[in-house]
């Protein structure tokens, strides 16, 4: 028995996609996801135009207030156009002022993390007023030199979005985003352990590197998770799913994944490097611990005070009984 899974990067599931901002589909994604042990999952956006992203923005916030979420993960549209991945480029844009505090405003707290690129023009500003706002400032999808992703953490900027993924590569002499954020202790680093994202030895190196706190496990799972191969769409971008595996449409750019986050923990304790009940102990900090921690939800832990919130699983690591807020969603055979 662990705790529950919190997913503070997921756009979909069951075929719903978050952006649509509808209450049916949020509830199918969180139901899809809820039967893989996620008791705490925060929903993502990718990049939108502006009215769209207030309205996206307006509608989750009410799923939030229900507790159907435990928050909004804004994924742009400050990003960088070399760095798109499945995100529409002609609608990145530079974060301007006014409209950060529509965004903030709109989101009457529900926000809970924003992604941008530290480069762009004006990035540092914002990456203040939403850590003043008490949002959590992330890294990512970002061409940005190590210097300017220090200058981001310097501005308040304490998570890196999916480590490795949409982020200019390491070079000999240019260590740009992935080592500024690997070595400073204030930053948690996002991984993607879906066995497609990252290589199991960069994982181990990631852990390594940056040690048992600082890693969250997530599955950016889009609308595809838990459906057969097909046609499907991640915001405005169409993705063909082929062997379980999210592509931009007519292209080799990973689109998110299909993968849960049973899945990336077990991956994690598979691919650790640790005897088993280390190897657990470790994924349970990776998958539920840290990610609260990182974005500020309430604490995770198998302790008094906190959620019932618990994931059984067998030996193999599947999930045979998922209790969520006192409230078996599967009960285990007796």
């Amino acid at each position: 028995m662990v705790p529950g899974f919190v997913d503070t990067h997921v756009h979909g599931g069951a075929g719903a996609n978050f952006s649509t901002a509808s209450a049916t589909d949020t509830a199918t994604a969180v139901a899809l996801h809820r039967w893989h042990g996620t008791t705490t999952l925060v929903a993502s956006l990718v990049t939108a135009g502006p009215a769209e992203l207030l309205r996206q923005i307006g509608e989750l916030a009410d799923d939030v207030r229900a507790g159907v979420i435990a928050g909004i993960h804004l994924e742009g549209p400050w990003l960088s156009a070399r760095r798109c991945g499945a995100h529409a480029p002609s609608l990145m844009r530079d974060p301007d002022p006014a409209e950060i505090d529509r965004v903030l405003d709109a989101g009457v707290g529900a926000i809970r993390m924003v992604t941008l690129a530290p480069e762009r023009d004006g990035a540092l500003a914002a990456i203040e007023r939403i850590v003043d706002a008490g949002v959590v400032a992330a890294v990512g999808h970002t061409d940005a030199t190590y210097e300017q992703t220090q200058a981001a953490i310097a501005a308040g900027a304490t998570v890196g979005t999916h480590l490795f993924n949409a982020m200019r590569p390491i070079k000999a002499r240019e260590p740009g985003p992935v080592i500024a954020l690997l070595e400073d202790p204030r930053v948690t680093v996002e991984v993607i352990t879906d066995g497609v994202h990252v290589d199991p030895a960069l994982y181990r190196h990631v852990v390594h590197s940056a040690g048992p706190d600082r890693v969250s496990l997530i599955t950016d799972a889009m609308a595809a998770t838990g459906m057969t191969d097909g046609v499907y769409h991640l915001g405005p971008v169409a993705v063909d799913v082929v062997g379980g595996v999210a592509r931009v449409a007519g292209t080799d750019t990973i689109a998110g994944s299909t993968a849960t986050m049973d899945r990336v923990f077990k991956f994690a304790v598979t691919h650790s490097g640790l005897p088993r009940d280390e190897a657990l102990m470790l994924a349970v900090r990776q998958a539920s611990i840290n990610p609260a921690r990182a974005l500020g939800l309430p604490c995770t832990g198998l302790v008094p005070g906190a959620a019932a919130d618990l994931v059984v699983l067998d030996p193999d690591l599947a999930v045979t009984g998922v209790l969520c807020k006192g409230s078996w969603v599967i009960e285990p055979a007796h």
